[in-house]
Formats: C-alpha cells, sequence, structure tokens
C-alpha cells in the first residue's frame, strides 16, 4: 500500500487523514467541504443532490436529512442507510478533490467505538465496502487516539507505553468509550457504567440555558426550532462549538468573554446568543437531566469510571489517556484522579484530529509488520538459524553432561552401590541392567529436568545473541520495536531463572516453552542413547569397573574369588567395602566420565544425534519467533 486514510467517522463531527507509506511523519488533515473537521449530516435535495457537512443542516429543498446517525448504528438498523449515504458522500468529494485518485493503492482505515463486537465492525466494514471504499479495517477509535498521541511523541514515556497498562476514555458527542490497554493491545474489557454519555447532553442543556435567558425572544426561539430541524441541529453544533472552545482554555476565560450570537432566517430574523462561563460550566456538568434518568453528567461519568474499575482484571492502568471533545475539561482529571489514584493522567493536544490521524498512523503501521511478518518468515525459511544452532550444539552436549554426570553418581549408582553392599543386588554383573533402566528414570524425572535448564538457559545466550544479528534490523526496518523478537531479554542474570514481567507475559511463556523442550529433546536422545553413557559400557562399566576395584583395594587380589562378577558375594564380605571408599573412588574418575561422555555422543552416533538436536531446537526457536511476532499489533511508539 502506498497511502492511507484515517476516517472518524464521529457522531457530530468527521475528519480525514491521509499518510504516505515513506514521505510523511504527521498524517495530514485533509479538507472535506470546506473544513478538516467537518459535521457528520446530509441531505438528499429534490433535485437529487446529496449534500454534507453543515450546508446539510439548513439547505432548502430536502428530501431528506439526517444527522447523529452513528449513535443509532447498534440499535436502529435504518442508521447503516445513513452511514452509506454519508460515506458515500465523503467519498465523492474526496475524488472530487484529488485528494483520493481512483484505483489507487492505498486503504482505510474507519474507526469505531471500542465497545462494538466483531460482528458489528464487519457490518460496519461491509457498509463503506458497499459505497464504493478501497480496502477498508475497522480499528478503535479509543486505540487509534492512543496511537495518535505516542507516534506524533505527545507521551514522553514512549515506546514504554507497551509495557504499562493504560484506560483510554474518549469522551465523544454521544457516548464515552472505555478502551483497556495492556502492552501495546487492546484487551476486551466489559464496560459497565453509562456508556450513552456524550458530550452532546451538555450540548443540549447549554442551548436549553441560552434559550431561557433569552427573554422576548424565547418562545420565537422554540418555534422557529419546532418547525425547522434544520435551524435547531445548526444552533446546537454551535452550542457544541462554543463549548468545547470554553473547554480549551478556561484559564483564558475566566477573565474574557465566551459568546456567540446566533441569527436565524425563518420567516424573519430571531437572534439569540450562546455564553459559556464559569458558572453555566458547572450547571452543564452537575444539572440533573432526563436524558440521563435524572442524574448528572458528573455523577454517570464517575459511575461509570467505578464500573470500569471493578470489571478490570488485569493490572490497574498506570496511565489514563484522554480524548474526545470534552477530555479538556479541568474537572474530569480530578474526577479520574478520585477513582484511579495510582495513575498519571494525559489529555490529547488536538482532540478533533487525534483518532484521524490515529486511525492513518494504524494503516501504515499493519503494513510495516505484514512486510516485517513476510521477512521474519523467510529467515524461518532460510538456514541461518539451524547454521547458528548447529554451530553451538557441541558446547550443548559438553553443558548437558556437565550438569548431569556428578547427580547420576549421587542419586543413581549411589543407591545401587547400597543395595548391592545390602545384598539387594546378588551379582555385581546384574548393576549394569539395573543402573540402565534407573538412569533412564533418573533422566524423566522434574528433578532433572529442573537441573538441564539452567545449563541450558546459559547456552541459550550466545545462541540468541547472534540470532538478533538477524532479527534485530528486520525489526528496526519496519519501526517494529526489536524487543519484539529478543529473547535475550527474558534471561536473567544467574542464567537460571526467565525475569516475569507484566509487559510481555506471552513472550516469558514462549520462552519458557522454549527451555522446556530443549530440556525434553536433550533428555528424549539421552535415553535413546542411554548405551553411549560409560555407566552402561558392559563388563568393562565404570560402575561394575569401581565396585570391583573396590572389592580388590579392600579384600587383596589373593582373596578376589575367580568369578567376581556373577558370584554372590557373602553380605558380611560386601559390608567390608566402605561406601566412602567407593564415593570417592567414583568422584575421582567423574572427570574420565564425562570425556568419555563427551567423546560418545561426538563420535559414535554425532550425525545423527546433532541432526537431530538441531532440528528440534531449530524448530521450536522458529515456532517462538513466529508466536512472538503474532502479538506485535500495534507497537504504540516509536
Amino acid at each position: 500500500m502506498d497511502r492511507f486514510f484515517g476516517f472518524d467517522l464521529g457522531d457530530a463531527e468527521s475528519a480525514v487523514a491521509r499518510l504516505h507509506k515513506e514521505d510523511q511523519v504527521v498524517p495530514e488533515m485533509l479538507t472535506v467541504v470546506g473544513e478538516q473537521s467537518f459535521i457528520t449530516a446530509y441531505a438528499q435535495l429534490a433535485s437529487g443532490e446529496l449534500l454534507i457537512g453543515e450546508k446539510a443542516c439548513y439547505a432548502d429543498n430536502v428530501t431528506k436529512r439526517k444527522i447523529r446517525f452513528k449513535s443509532r448504528f447498534l440499535t436502529d438498523r435504518s442508521s447503516a442507510a445513513d452511514v452509506k449515504s454519508f460515506a458515500a458522500g465523503v467519498l465523492g468529494e474526496l475524488y472530487g478533490s484529488g485528494d483520493l485518485i481512483k484505483n489507487e493503492d492505498c486503504s482505510f482505515y474507519v474507526g469505531c467505538p471500542a465497545g462494538w463486537n466483531k460482528n458489528s465492525r464487519e457490518h460496519y466494514r461491509e457498509i463503506f465496502e458497499s459505497a464504493g471504499y478501497p480496502p477498508v479495517k475497522i480499528i478503535s477509535e479509543s486505540r487509534a487516539a492512543m496511537v495518535s498521541a505516542c507516534q506524533s511523541k505527545h507521551l514522553q514515556i514512549g515506546v514504554d507505553i507497551l509495557s504499562k497498562p493504560v484506560l483510554v476514555v474518549d469522551i465523544g458527542s454521544s457516548t464515552t468509550d472505555f478502551a483497556y490497554i495492556m502492552g501495546g493491545k487492546e484487551v476486551e474489557m466489559q464496560t459497565a457504567g453509562e456508556v450513552v454519555l456524550g458530550g452532546g447532553i451538555m450540548d443540549e442543556i447549554l442551548l436549553q440555558e441560552s434559550i431561557d435567558s433569552a427573554g422576548l425572544s424565547k418562545k420565537k426561539i422554540k418555534a422557529v426550532f419546532d418547525a425547522s430541524d434544520a435551524w435547531k441541529n445548526y444552533a446546537e453544533f454551535a452550542a457544541r462549538r462554543l463549548k468545547e472552545k470554553y473547554f480549551s482554555d478556561e484559564d483564558y476565560w475566566s477573565t474574557h468573554e465566551c459568546k456567540e450570537t446566533i441569527v436565524m432566517h425563518y420567516d424573519r430574523p430571531v437572534k439569540f446568543t450562546l455564553r459559556m462561563d464559569s458558572t453555566i460550566a458547572k450547571r452543564l456538568v452537575n444539572k440533573k437531566t432526563s436524558s440521563l434518568n435524572g442524574r448528572s453528567w458528573k455523577d454517570v461519568f464517575i459511575a461509570s469510571l467505578k464500573d470500569v474499575r471493578a470489571n478490570i482484571t488485569g493490572d490497574l492502568p498506570e496511565l489514563i489517556f484522554l480524548t474526545g471533545g470534552v477530555s479538556k475539561l479541568l474537572e474530569i482529571r480530578d474526577w479520574c484522579e478520585s477513582v484511579f489514584p495510582e495513575a498519571v493522567i494525559i489529555s490529547a493536544t488536538d482532540p478533533e484530529f487525534s483518532v484521524a490521524r490515529g486511525l492513518a498512523y494504524c494503516g501504515r503501521i499493519d503494513e510495516d509488520i505484514r512486510e516485517f511478518r513476510e521477512e521474519l518468515d523467510q529467515l524461518i525459511k532460510s538456514t541461518t538459524i539451524e547454521d547458528i544452532v548447529a554451530k553451538h550444539i557441541p558446547t550443548l552436549y559438553k553443558d548437558a553432561v556437565d550438569c548431569l554426570v556428578a547427580p547420576i553418581i549421587e542419586h543413581v549408582a549411589m543407591p545401587i552401590f547400597d543395595r548391592w553392599r545390602n545384598g539387594e543386588v546378588q551379582k555385581l554383573s546384574d548393576t549394569d541392567e539395573i543402573l540402565q533402566a534407573e538412569v533412564a528414570e533418573f533422566l524423566r524425572k522434574n528433578e532433572t529436568r529442573e537441573l538441564l535448564a539452567g545449563p541450558i538457559t546459559a547456552w541459550l545466550k550466545p545462541v540468541i545473541e547472534e540470532l538478533e544479528s538477524y532479527t534485530v534490523p528486520i525489526c528496526i526496518k519496519h519501526r517494529v520495536p526489536y524487543t519484539a523478537l529478543s529473547l535475550r531479554s527474558y534471561l536473567s542474570a544467574d542464567d537460571i531463572d526467565i525475569k516475569v514481567d507484566a509487559k510481555n507475559i506471552f513472550a516469558v511463556d514462549e520462552m519458557t516453552f522454549l527451555i522446556d523442550s530443549i530440556v525434553t529433546a536433550i533428555i528424549a536422545i539421552l535415553i535413546s542413547a542411554i548405551d553411549l553413557i560409560p555407566f552402561m559400557a558392559g563388563p568393562e562399566g565404570v560402575l561394575i569397573g569401581v565396585i570391583a576395584s573396590a572389592v580388590v583395594l579392600i579384600l587383596g587380589k589373593d582373596k578376589m574369588q575367580e568369578k567376581l562378577l556373577t558370584a554372590d558375594i557373602p553380605k558380611a564380605v560386601r559390608k567390608m567395602v566402605p561406601k566412602n571408599t567407593f564415593k570417592m573412588r567414583m568422584d575421582s574418575i567423574c572427570s574420565d566420565v564425562k570425556e568419555s561422555f563427551y567423546e560418545s555422543l561426538d563420535k559414535e552416533k554425532n550425525d545423527e544425534i546433532t541432526e537431530r538436536m538441531v532440528e528440534d531446537i531449530s524448530g521450536q526457536i522458529e515456532h517462538t519467533l513466529v508466536k512472538m511476532a503474532e502479538v506485535v499489533e500495534i507497537p504504540l511508539g516509536q
């Protein structure tokens, strides 16, 4: 894709942003019907012409006029047709201005409330497709606002946002939308509270306050509103813009007059004035209204915050990001702090454009990730990972042998000697078969797996470091945080534990599984090649040899029976062989046993074993990289 369009179709106002894949840093806001932020309204004229934006609100000779239809999308089937008509009008304007070129390689990212489920989002997408749009993807508006803030460097914490739980509060004209984002990924959350809570309710209160203070003009104003939806709509939008103008800089307007005079031309001119000041601002949030079932805007907002907090199953948010037209209201920050005292609270710098820009960013990020995954797939299909693993396999064998020989002596060989010494094993030659079975059993124990985890974790470090010389450039090239494919960051300094960090529990799980799978592969190979282990070298085996030599040492050659290996030596004679003597002789030949073990693995079955190990380990590393890449959904900060 060469260009990405972000379409923020709001219930009250809409905006379109465009981002080129390579040339731009910040998406440009496109002008539609003369405005970058234009009214979400359409009107069908008797002539057949379709108008959108402000003109649609008060045009004459209209056969159909619709506003605020998006808020009814989930409850009113007819709103789908309204969305399509308005979307078609916007598409026509973009083609007409040349901002969109037919058949160009582009895509549209359209916003929707975070609470919409997959079916609603798909239905919404199909509407734009049927209206003639290029490929469309539906993205949460809350998420888009967050992406916009991070990409524009408004959030100084930058890429660290990936490690923090964030609650995005998007206060629109009709709804207040809550989205919980963890590790850069939106998490499904039961939004509780009142979602039908938007700035539009404040607009209605402000408009009514202005009408009530209009004196003799009050009846005339109401008469015009009753007779003309167009002028009523116009007045509501004027109230909305005045309210947002006031909230954008309350300190300034505390010493200046904030007002707008409306002149309605219907039969005869009717004039009245909209005003905003601190007293009216308090009434907007504290006045109880039937629209909210007798509660105030403040009451419902705080109740919704509390419900959201109660429904968060993960970590509580460390950051609350406010966006939407009303987000500049200073009191909102106070309310959020009262419910989430542990969170830092920030707000968008340009809420009217943040969603559209974020949607455009999402398009480019998706393209980067698509190319990123393609290049990662090419790396996996090559022999690079196998070559790296094969290079380090001899070290893995050595580390595993070093780790296992002493525990085998202590936990397997010594107990068998004790059993022979106590007469539980009849013949010395029987120890070979017993040892073979019990070494295999020892290798299968959880304790052995835990024993191997340390050296394998240490072995993985240089393997991963070499692998990152290939994965890091892929990440950088496609603007993906290089930690997305970093396995090394999950290994702790002591080479045994895996660092558990809430920012990427998934990756920690994958790392644990990777180490466990290597343990499994090593154990499987050792069990299948158990005859290679020097302890099991037939009649000349180490265990038999050490016991025999200990008997000779204690009894002397002259007392050795001719058939020592197969003889049933009396228990009293066996007791004459001290346990410490056997242990010391085993310890003294420990290094020789290890060398013999290395040599057996290296020479007798090296090709077969190495090929199997390389295949198993490389496959698991590749699987881990793929699974980690799958969760690189949208990196919020660059």
